[in-house]
């Protein structure tokens, strides 16, 4: 029987961003799909999930959302108990 180990490196910013007293993780794909579609990075994202309204859905999944002029902006991610993993970032309508 071959055992298969899997190791992770994670790579963590440095900038503190918490979320209540849990610590926002921001993925690089979050960071890929932000500068994709044209949402600036640091100001932006950081701003809808610190004035945004938060929406659970699902298990562990979370939604930070942050209505702007003409769309939205939609932070997706898991809430893993001891911290916040932010996936995905996209405008909404």
């Amino acid at each position: 029987m071959k055992i298969i180990q899997k190791i992770y490196i994670l790579v963590y910013l440095c900038i503190s961003l918490y979320f209540g007293n849990k610590p926002v993780i921001i993925k690089h794909h979050a960071i890929k799909r932000a500068k994709e579609r044209n949402i600036s990075f640091p100001d932006k994202v950081y701003d809808v999930i610190k004035t945004g309204k938060m929406k659970k859905f699902a298990k562990n999944g979370i939604k930070f959302i942050k209505k702007t002029g003409k769309d939205s902006i939609i932070c997706i991610g898991e809430d893993l108990g001891h911290a916040i993993i932010i996936k995905t970032i996209e405008r909404g309508n």
